[in-house]
């Protein structure tokens, strides 16, 4: 008669792939999370919506007067002095979020645009979206 093998090195055999698989999956689930944590921030697509996590920038005259004047000593040399573009492209209608505008010029768009952590603060920042949002 045949004998069946005993079950214990199935079971073990078995116990060592689910924990392989397990790690894989998460391995790849982490990857995954910092690959689109690093694409959100060089993508040049608009983001979806998200407007009940952001409050809206108040755009007082005179915080858009401020962020004109920023807008002039920082930006103006390549977007223009009236923002239709020169170097850069025209930032008229703008339809992303004050979230997006802000990484974008806090972090610049590598190749194309430079970084202005350095020199902008971040009531320089809203001063300059809220501008952006007035054209």
């Amino acid at each position: 008669m045949d004998t069946l093998p005993p079950a214990q090195p199935v079971r073990g055999k078995a116990a060592w792939a689910v924990l392989a698989a397990v790690l894989a999956l998460s391995s790849a689930y982490g990857l995954s999370l910092s690959l689109r944590h690093a694409a959100a921030r060089t993508s040049r697509q608009q983001p979806t919506p998200e407007a009940w996590f952001e409050v809206s920038t108040v755009a007082s005259p005179a915080l858009v007067t401020q962020g004109r004047a920023l807008f002039l000593s920082s930006c103006a040399h390549c977007h223009g002095a009236d923002a239709t573009g020169d170097e850069g492209p025209d930032l008229h209608g703008l339809e992303v979020s004050d979230r997006y505008i802000s990484n974008t010029i806090t972090h610049g768009i590598k190749g194309e645009m430079p970084s202005f952590r350095k020199k902008l603060g971040g009531g320089d920042i809203v001063s300059l979206v809220a501008y952006l949002h007035s054209l």
